[in-house]
């Protein structure tokens, strides 16, 4: 079978290209290499986590026929799974996507789980499942205890938590609450932190190291032993890393699409690469992330400029 769509990532933007797709008349396989949609949503977002329309300025308005609303990562998974439960379509989880390459006038579209042939692929992968790791080596004896999220970590413990972002924010206030805490970002003030989340971290019970990089992590008893750049170490039970992820620039290239400087695909108005009929959504096709409503308006116009070609 040639599918009209394949959709690659089953978050907002994916769930949102299903939806829109379907609405369209045309036909749908989504893949995803998790067991379930929204990955970036169920790892990195703590639980009862607000989730809201309006965003750091971004439009908070849906143009399409996927709504959204304010809530939880409770509300938001429930409210996907409603979408995605409708039906009209065909989805395997799972199933990693090597790579979507034009040959004629249909896509082959590699994964582990097979080929499949389309004459549209929508990219809706996230940054945040790849995330950005340290440009110092980290030992391998210390991989139990180096995270990137909160699933590990252990009541009592002494935990560092690395970034300057809400994750990391989110991260340290949840943990300060059963654990000693350090926050450290390398900058002297928060600049990327919404309004509650700055509220919350200055009034949390924990350690602020601001101003501060770290150069280098090294195994002592087991336990990861910090260097600051400022000449001081200190020894923790884990260190948790929450410095933003990076575009999987390896994949977009094997699917032939232009990366632009600052490592970002290059797409037109309607989200579609210089490939005819290979679009990027949500995440991976801004430049530093974007708002859940974004990405739904992103497969949205994606999917009307491919139907209007039909």
């Amino acid at each position: 079978m040639i599918y009209d769509v394949v959709v690659i990532g089953a978050g907002p933007c994916g769930i949102s290209a299903v939806v829109e797709a379907k609405k369209s008349g045309l036909s749908v396989l989504l893949l995803e290499k998790g067991d379930a949609h929204s990955q970036t949503i169920r790892k990195f977002y703590k639980d009862g986590k607000r989730v809201d329309k309006a965003y750091k300025g971004m439009a908070s308005d849906t143009e399409g026929s996927v709504e959204f609303f304010d809530g939880t990562k409770e509300s938001t998974l429930e409210y996907f799974d409603k979408l995605l439960g409708e039906g009209g379509f065909e989805a395997k989880f799972s199933c990693e996507v090597e790579k979507a390459v034009k040959e004629g006038e249909v896509f082959k579209v590699a994964t582990s789980k097979g080929d499949f042939e389309a004459k549209n692929v929508v990219v809706g992968i996230g940054r945040m499942g790849k995330p950005n790791k340290p440009d110092y080596k980290i030992p391998l004896a210390l991989g139990a205890v180096i995270n990137y999220n909160t699933n590990s970590c252990v009541k009592g413990e002494k935990i560092l938590v690395v970034g300057g972002g809400n994750s990391a924010a989110e991260y340290a206030v949840d943990l300060s609450e059963t654990s000693d805490v350090t926050l450290c970002y390398r900058r002297e003030k928060f600049s990327r932190l919404n309004e509650i989340n700055e509220k919350n971290v200055y009034a949390a019970k924990m350690t602020l190291k601001l101003g501060v990089d770290i150069v280098e992590v090294e195994e002592s008893g087991g336990k990861p032993l910090v260097k600051f750049g400022n000449g001081e170490s200190e020894l923790f039970d884990r260190v948790v890393y929450a410095i933003g992820g990076s575009t999987p620039v390896d994949f977009l290239r094997k699917c032939g699409i232009e990366i632009d400087s600052e490592g970002k695909p290059v797409a037109d108005e309607n989200f579609q690469t210089g490939i005819k009929g290979l679009f990027v959504g949500g995440d991976i096709a801004s430049k530093n992330g974007c708002s859940i409503v974004v990405s739904i308006n992103n497969a949205f116009r994606a999917v009307k400029a491919m139907a209007a070609v039909k």
